[in-house]
């Protein structure tokens, strides 16, 4: 049942991945690209921190934390020591692990409010420690002086058509190793724990390392995201570890809908287009954050479980009232 499950989703992300490869050859222009490698980078990032909150019932306000930590050890290391794209990748990984293990070690056993606000004392931290070391992050002014990439297995990350290919598989691989995740024991134990974590202890399930592990998971992820985006614009800049890079996830979350696990992609896709029409419009480029508020408003009291969670709704619905009014059909149906 899981390998055909896992199986399902491989084929699924396969026939994204080629999609998404082949559209810059349909859709001229430049802004495509670039609004695809952003909306990988906000995606990743969206559905990590879903892992928490959606899945584990985890509620972290410091979740740009690690967007911040990913963008700034990846750059740095392509910086400032000169290693290989892959190395810094896999150096990223293991910086935002080990993080994610001591601040999660922290964290989870506090509860609602309390994990919340904690988690957004440690990116204030972080934030604050970018400011600070001006000598190795240039402070509030970002890293300077462009990232180098230099070439790896023939791949070219200065050349646009590589780089964009390069960001897409990051979203597709990110997203089916987090998918296939949730659909082994570990991610079923997650959902038994938001539903009723005394329950799951009675059980003998270590309600702890689950989250614990759930938390690690989601920092390295989140980190991705903020790889990503270092990758794009060819810097690292303190607002990515500002709270409001962790609102901006919430929000994602909230629009495409926690509980479906694409949601935080739509939710990253509908954010970004909106503050793209918005910032372009010249009548409302001057009151762009009261015309988004007043739109993800709209969104929150229309869609309560946002656009996909929604029309999933909707669906299950329509296919259950169809079968109770065709109740014959669906007792032959189930028969054979």
């Amino acid at each position: 049942m899981k390998t055909a499950s896992f199986k399902s989703d491989f084929l699924v992300a396969a026939i994204a991945l080629i999609i998404l490869l082949a559209l810059p050859t349909i859709v001229a222009g430049k802004a495509f690209p670039d609004f695809v490698i952003r909306m990988s980078a906000y995606a990743v990032f969206a559905t990590s921190l879903n892992l928490l909150i959606g899945y584990g019932g985890m509620v972290s306000f410091g979740h740009g934390l690690f967007f911040g930590l990913g963008a700034y050890s990846f750059a740095l290391m392509l910086q400032k020591l000169g290693v290989s794209v892959p190395v810094a990748l896999m150096g990223t990984v293991g910086i935002s692990a080990l993080v994610a293990f001591i601040v999660g070690a922290i964290c989870i056993r506090l509860k609602e409010i309390y994990f919340a606000f904690l988690t957004l004392a440690f990116q204030m931290l972080f934030h604050s420690s970018i400011i600070a070391w001006t000598d190795v992050t240039g402070g509030d002014q970002g890293l300077t002086g462009g990232i180098p990439r230099p070439p790896f297995l023939g791949i070219r990350l200065d050349d646009p058509v590589h780089l964009y290919v390069f960001c897409v598989v990051m979203l597709v691989g990110s997203l089916l190793i987090m998918r296939h995740l949730l659909q082994t024991p570990f991610g079923f134990s997650l959902r038994m724990i938001r539903d009723n974590p005394d329950r799951c202890g009675f059980l003998g399930i270590r309600v702890w390392r689950v989250k614990l592990l759930a938390f690690v998971v989601a920092g390295i992820f989140g980190a991705i995201g903020g790889l990503i985006m270092s990758l794009y614009i060819s810097s690292a800049y303190p607002d990515f570890a500002y709270w409001t890079m962790s609102g901006e996830a919430i929000f994602m979350i909230l629009l495409g809908g926690m509980t479906v696990f694409l949601g935080p992609l739509v939710g990253a896709v509908t954010l970004l287009l909106l503050t793209d029409v918005i910032s372009s419009t010249p009548a409302l480029r001057d009151y762009n954050m009261l015309v988004l508020g007043l739109i993800i408003l709209v969104f929150a009291l229309g869609l309560r479980k946002g656009i996909l969670g929604s029309m999933y709704e909707w669906w299950t619905d329509r296919r259950r009232s169809d079968s109770t009014a065709n109740p014959e059909a669906h007792a032959s149906g189930s028969h054979h």
